[in-house]
């Protein structure tokens, strides 16, 4: 019998349809591996996901691969995004294992929830180099009932592995930051923008660690990274060239293909990356980037009574991959009038965009920018910026016509933090009031429907992890920041009691993922995955309510945690760059101190001039503002001019 029906996840309703015997992760599903004597088989994913819906389709829908589960394992499908602090577990387990990690996430469970085999994608039968799903059960099955002695000292060993060991905690100084910047640069593909090889990620982190290093040090390979990326990302496929907004990454390393699924955390950082890189460099292309990107979360992501959904799927059926976002030719041409299609195809129309399962779909991305196409046309610039500008709003008009990828419309608490903090970033930098607007009302929805007796809920019903409490303490110190309403930083200060009560390491300092041990382990990691590290965001925020409320504790624990931490970001490097923003912090840290009233031209002049690692603080009305950085204090400051100017002196260090 499938148990799933019931279930508030969208991903687990999708699959209560099968025959498959679900249950959700539950003591149910675990006492009757152990009334039955079976292994457990876990599968997770989350709605958006294009091969666990692949798989699904492949193997949870085949009659004899259903028998064989059905017969054989008590079987559980968990939703990554309702709980992340299981499928982050098992993600490590199946790694250390040798099978790689993702989604789907296929793990065969002792009844002591103990993992002893796993991997990701199973087609069913031999393909492309993957053993066949079904081979895989069957052996599975067979090795659990032939030699299950093995299989308990396997997972024992197993278990053991993933304890996490003591950290490696070094010393904290200036340098480490220059250091950090090279390692970060080493990654660097010159030729295509990004980090890394295929598959590319958004490195968010990374990226707001070097655009504020530029903002100092005003270093030319810093800028060249910077801007190579954050213009190749939005050239390529991997942004939305017709809704706007960007997929969740690149299956090539010149962000042409993607894969398609929209999600809500991936949306948020990169509106920081843009709006912030809008605000230092000055480039008007990153402003409509970002502006774009707020227009896709409004149109797709945003509930109308506050509050932003999750993600939008990467298809509508799996067979037709990124179907809803591509395009053929015959469609070009039966759309767009004859200047429209001969100026967006040589644009955005071209062979390298093509899907491997179709050759005649088309991602669309920028080959050709509209100077070039002005040469080739004839047409004055105007008109052909005019053209492309026609052009996309009739393609997305006729995209809207067809069958839209599902949205998962729940309203995770991180989630939304993040998205919040991002709107209100963007805000201050764009002086947008739907952003101000749209997120104070935000903010008020999920602290009434997910923070409940003094404690704080991931979703409905599921008890929040570190990186809740962490984006909702930022979001309120936002908040604070561009309201000046005192109960936000209050509430920003009670939860972080809370957050250190439930997460923070007495021992070894750093904050746990989770409240209490999950599955016999609490994790502390600070590696971006991709988006950033809540360990490095954490102490970004003791270090902000340090400066906020002059609390100490706030800055030890802060100095204990980089210190704790200064190891493992070294050996991570691109993927601890969050760490080395929240270092820079802590050595950069600046506090303006608004003795004056707060819609004046010189407190919304402080609100807007973008100067990293600043918080704004409110006080009484003397006339003037008052800078002090992590130990001590400047000359007060009186007018607009004497502002830029002490801002403009950060950078001369």
């Amino acid at each position: 019998m499938n148990r799933l029906s019931a279930e508030r996840s969208a991903y687990l309703k999708h699959s209560a349809y099968q025959n498959v015997a679900w249950y959700p992760w539950s003591e149910e599903a675990f006492e009757k591996a152990r009334e039955e004597d079976k292994p457990v088989f876990l599968s997770t994913g989350a709605v958006w996901c294009h091969w666990c819906h692949v798989m699904a389709r492949e193997c949870f829908e085949n009659e004899e691969i259903i028998k064989i589960l059905n017969e054989n394992f008590i079987n559980i499908k968990l939703d990554r995004d309702e709980r992340p602090d299981i499928d982050r577990r098992y993600q490590l387990a199946v790694a250390a294992m040798g099978y790689g990690g993702g989604w789907p996430l296929s793990v065969f469970l002792t009844p002591d929830k103990k993992p002893f085999f796993g991997g990701t994608y199973f087609p069913p039968e031999d393909s492309h180099g993957r053993p066949g799903f079904k081979k895989v059960l069957i052996s599975v099955s067979d090795f659990y009932k032939a030699k299950r002695s093995s299989v308990y000292e396997f997972s024992e060993k197993l278990d053991g592995l993933l304890k996490p060991g003591p950290l490696s905690s070094g010393e904290l100084n200036e340098s480490m930051l220059n250091q950090a910047v090279g390692d970060i640069l080493s990654e660097f593909d010159p030729q295509n923008g990004g980090f890394g090889t295929v598959p590319k990620f958004p490195m968010p982190g990374a990226m707001e660690f070097l655009i504020n290093r530029y903002y100092f040090d005003r270093k030319e390979s810093i800028e060249a990274a910077v801007k190579k990326t954050l213009e190749a990302m939005a050239k390529g496929g991997f942004r939305d060239h017709v809704g706007g907004g960007f997929h969740r990454y690149s299956t090539d390393e010149a962000w042409i293909i993607p894969h398609f699924e929209k999600m809500a955390d991936d949306n948020a950082w990169l509106l920081r990356n843009y709006s912030d890189a809008y605000a230092v460099f000055g480039d008007e292309y990153y402003k409509k980037i970002a502006e774009e990107i707020i227009g896709f979360i409004r149109a797709v992501l945003s509930d109308p009574n506050g509050g932003f959904y999750a993600s939008q799927d990467a298809d509508v059926i799996p067979e037709d991959e990124g179907g809803y976002f591509t395009w053929t030719e015959e469609e070009f041409r039966r759309i767009l009038d004859e200047d429209e299609y001969r100026v967006l195809s040589l644009c955005l129309f071209h062979e390298r965009g093509s899907m491997p399962h179709d050759e005649l779909k088309k991602v669309l991305f920028i080959g050709a920018e509209a100077e070039e196409a002005a040469v080739k046309t004839g047409m004055d610039l105007k008109s052909v910026n005019d053209i492309i500008k026609r052009g996309k709003e009739k393609l997305l008009k006729e995209r809207n016509k067809r069958e839209t990828p599902f949205i998962d419309r729940s309203l995770y608490m991180s989630l939304n933090g993040m998205l919040i903090t991002s709107y209100l970033n963007a805000y201050r930098i764009l002086k947008d009031e739907y952003l101000k607007d749209f997120s104070l009302k935000t903010l008020e929805r999920l602290l009434k429907s997910r923070f409940i007796n003094s404690e704080l809920f991931h979703s409905e019903g599921v008890k929040a992890v570190l990186e809740d409490y962490i984006y909702l303490i930022e979001a309120l110190i936002a908040a604070y920041e561009v309201s000046g309403s005192a109960s936000y930083i209050n509430q920003a200060n009670e939860l972080m009691a809370l957050c250190i009560k439930k997460f923070w390491d007495e021992t070894e300092a750093g904050f746990f993922d989770t409240a209490e041990e999950v599955l016999g382990v609490r994790l502390k990691a600070i590696e971006d995955i991709p988006h950033p590290s809540a360990n490095a965001l954490g102490i970004i925020q003791l270090l902000r309510l340090y400066h906020l409320s002059d609390n100490q504790e706030y800055l030890k624990k802060a100095g204990r945690a980089l210190r704790a931490f200064s190891g493992r970001a070294a050996e991570l490097g691109l993927h601890s760059g969050y760490y080395f923003y929240a270092a820079d912090y802590y050595f950069n840290m600046l506090r303006l101190t608004l003795h004056i009233k707060p819609q004046s031209r010189l407190s919304k002049e402080a609100l807007s001039s973008y100067s990293p690692y600043t918080s704004i603080n409110y006080s009484d009305d003397k006339g003037y503002i008052l800078p002090c950085g992590k130990s001590g204090c400047y000359e007060p400051v009186y007018n607009i001019d004497e502002l830029k100017d002490f801002l403009r002196s950060r950078r001369k260090k």
